[in-house]
């Protein structure tokens, strides 16, 4: 047997056979995104006038990511070049000259810098139709609230559930075609596939996450403190910024995010998978086939329980009815874990031979699983750290802010804590074998199984915005209503867009987990890919981090210190933004007419602001992930660089999921007083002084959930798959000399100018028309 030519890679026909299913489920997968768009694009999309404010939202969306993929093409081209460049610094891999014994280098070269392009286009095309299906949604969910609890919540999840099989379905096919052109070299060729998605992803989550956050913090704070209307009232000029600002930065930057992690994840466990087939007596291919295997099933499981949430809210028997969103979406996970885990199982023991390759499969899905009660207990509405937060609103945003930065600190120490827990289970069952390469492989094949839910967890956070979006547009065309069947439909629709907080904060946590795993599993493939350099070069095989050793803990110290610098650029960047569309609407708020209600707003130059002050920021970003590896690398040497990976991934998971959860724990604190009965002498419900208590933490925890925490992941992984790709340029001419320090001298001198660009003053607003008069 030989089909699509795979026996030439030593395949057996099973392999063969399971490696076509694999492509085929990756085309189910986009086929199902398909079925369920036409499902939801058949619904109505409610009155003119939410179709007035839909078109303004869908308008400035689109305006927003035309400009960023200007900004970004570019940085795509130079460094496409770079890749193709980089392949000729060291003699190829024995694998690839085995599988193209002629032009090796050039093949490999051009296959690096192909799927390059390949997964920043994926990632690109997730990021931007999962926006676009989003935009669809909204509006048809608010024009079903008016319906029926079900049908909106139907909407909302199945749109997004659409993004969440374009993930897996694109990122599943990406990674298996490329096996099956380069087969045992596939890992040279994947280092590009795996650095091109995560690139695009850094770029959409920090432009994304200034311009939603610049936006909301600028509608707040004069909207909600200052003026004293609703969230989404529509004499608030920065109102349609913020709904164009949930879908660039929590549907189409968090879809990029997650299918980035999906691609790393392959990248590290196939590198790490034909490193141990070398040392296997068996050379046996199981070690690279399992965890496509385990993806492909990942995906129909992903299918069976995305299919089921409407099912639960209906189910017959009382007994497993869900009492609301958030009940039904978590059994759809069990579901869809329960299938993964049995035939994980089933593959392992029947094809593998080792049912301790199905136990992985099943740590990595318990990892994810935990992080759903974990986010929820300190995010949620019903639990008792926000309720505490609740009740320090009472006594002014002083207590408000610190019972916040409480709950965050101690939600990220038991974050931290079951991921540790999965290391130590990876250490259990491979820590035995004799070479720490098969505790490596373990950790990589913890995060494969982690997100083989993908769909889940994308739905989950796609459902987030959409609901979030669809109040908004509710509450903009129905705010003169007062008839019972609004009074539902607001109801129902601010119901779904607590769910959506909590589904949000949920998947941030999972996501910035999976950014550990994947960080930990590219760590282990830079060392094995150094010492792999290193004998080729006829050096000195490197096999271990040396913490002990002075640039070592300086590399350490450095890697530490970067997320810190990074978050404190990206929330500068949204103050500055913030700063003026506060500006802004304060000076519309002052237009004759416009508090009555009888003058318009001016959205479109609420959104152009936001959209300018995105862009100017994602070069610099870009540029410090980029170059501070590989300055690093060049003055301490490599190890050193291992020391600045192993940093990074330590502050930065710490980092990220205190922002993460401290600020949804805000959010839903204000969600919360916002559902009291409003009562000014109890200090209670809307317009009360703990109403406005709270508004100012939800406003402080805008930018760190959803700009800087989030933006964290695909910065630690950008700065991991950089110093993969630069390590044997690290190891070949590691030798400190004139040039080199030349070299590193300007690397810094562009980290300066990048640093130095971000912390510039915001410049003054242009006058608007009206004043010019």
């Amino acid at each position: 047997m030989n089909l699509l030519g795979l026996a030439r890679h030593g395949l057996n026909n099973f392999e063969q056979v399971a490696i076509v299913c694999v492509v085929l489920i990756a085309f189910i997968s986009l086929f199902y995104a398909w079925m369920l768009r036409g499902k939801v694009m058949k619904k109505d999309k409610g009155s003119a006038k939410m179709q007035e404010i839909w078109l303004a939202i869908s308008e400035g969306a689109e305006s927003y990511l035309g400009r960023q993929l200007k900004t970004i093409l570019p940085s795509i081209g130079i460094l496409t070049v770079l890749l193709f460049l980089s392949v000729y610094i060291v003699p190829p891999t024995r694998e690839a000259m085995e599988e193209f014994p002629k032009n090796t280098q050039l093949i490999i070269a051009i296959g690096r810098s192909i799927a390059f392009i390949m997964g920043a286009f994926f990632s690109l095309t997730v990021g931007q139709l999962g926006m676009r299906m989003a935009i669809q949604a909204n509006v048809r969910a608010a024009s079903a609230s008016r319906r029926s609890f079900n049908e909106a919540l139907t909407i909302a999840y199945y749109s997004g559930t659409v993004t969440g099989m374009l993930t897996d379905g694109l990122g599943l096919f990406g990674g298996t075609v490329i096996f099956i052109i380069f087969g045992k070299a596939a890992p040279d060729t994947l280092l590009g596939f795996g650095f091109g998605g995560t690139l695009l992803a850094l770029f959409m989550r920090v432009g994304g996450g200034i311009y939603t956050k610049a936006a909301d913090v600028g509608a707040d704070l004069v909207g909600k403190v200052e003026k004293g209307i609703p969230e989404d009232d529509p004499r608030n000029a920065a109102v349609i910024a913020d709904q164009v600002g949930d879908n660039v930065g929590d549907c189409a930057g968090m879809a990029a995010d997650i299918f980035e992690s999906y691609e790393v994840t392959i990248v590290s466990g196939l590198i790490l998978g034909l490193a141990l087939m070398a040392i296997d007596p068996t050379h046996s291919l199981k070690w690279i086939v399992y965890p496509l295997v385990i993806r492909a099933i990942g995906v129909i499981s992903s299918i069976l329980g995305t299919f089921t949430v409407p099912i639960w809210e209906k189910f017959p028997l009382r007994l497993l009815r869900a009492k609301d969103a958030e009940e039904a979406m978590f059994r759809s996970y069990e579901v869809s874990s329960f299938n993964t885990i049995l035939w994980a199982f089933v593959v392992a023991v029947t094809y593998a031979h080792d049912w301790r390759m199905g136990m992985l499969t099943t740590i990595g899905v318990g990892l994810a699983v935990a992080f759903n009660p974990l986010t929820s207990y300190f995010t949620s509405t019903k639990k008792k750290p926000v309720k505490d937060i609740v009740k320090s609103t009472r006594t002014g945003a002083a207590t408000t802010i610190l019972s916040g930065l409480s709950v965050g600190m101690e939600s990220t120490v038991w974050a931290l804590v079951v991921i540790v827990l999965s290391f130590i289970g990876a250490l259990l069952l491979y820590g035995q074998d004799g070479n720490p390469l098969y505790v490596m492989y373990a950790v990589a094949m913890i995060g494969i199984g982690m997100l083989s839910h993908t769909g889940n967890n994308v739905a989950m956070d796609s459902y987030g915005p959409i609901s979030d979006n669809a109040n908004g547009i509710g509450e903009m065309a129905w705010h003169d209503m007062e008839d019972e069947e609004t009074k539902k439909a607001r109801q129902i629709m601010a119901d779904l867009d607590a769910v959506g907080n909590t589904t949000k904060a949920i998947t941030k946590g999972v996501a910035i987990a999976s950014a550990v795993i994947a960080a930990v599993s590219l760590f282990a493939s830079f060392i094995t890919d150094v010492g792999i350099v290193q004998v080729r070069l006829g050096l000195p095989k490197m096999t271990a981090i040396r913490v002990s050793e002075t640039g070592v803990f300086i590399g350490l110290l450095l890697g530490g210190a970067l997320p810190w610098l990074f978050s404190s650029l990206s929330i500068k960047a949204v103050t500055r933004a913030a700063g003026l569309i506060v500006e802004e609407v304060r000076r519309q708020f002052r237009i004759p007419g416009l508090m009555e209600g009888k003058v318009k707003p001016d959205y479109a130059r609420v959104v152009g602001i936001s959209t300018t002050a995105a862009q100017k920021e994602l070069v610099p970003l870009a540029v410090l992930c980029i170059l501070m590896p590989i300055t690093v690398g060049l003055i301490l040497g490599v190890e050193a660089l291992g020391g600045f990976l192993a940093g990074i991934i330590l502050s930065g998971q710490l980092l990220a999921v205190f922002m993460s959860n401290t600020g949804g724990a805000w959010d839903n604190a204000k969600k919360s007083v916002e559902d009291q009965p409003r009562d000014l002498a109890a200090n209670t419900g809307k317009g009360s002084e703990a109403h406005k208590a709270a508004v100012v933490g939800d406003t402080v925890g805008d930018p760190l959930k959803d700009t800087a925490g989030p933006a964290l992941n695909p910065m630690i992984k950008v700065v991991n798959m950089v110093s993969l790709i630069i390590a044997p340029v690290i190891v070949k001419y590691g030798k400190m000399t004139w040039g080199l320090i030349a070299v590193a001298l300007v690397l810094g001198a562009a980290m300066i100018w990048a640093v130095l660009r971000s912390k510039r003053d915001a410049p003054a607003l242009v006058e608007a028309p009206e004043e010019k008069k």
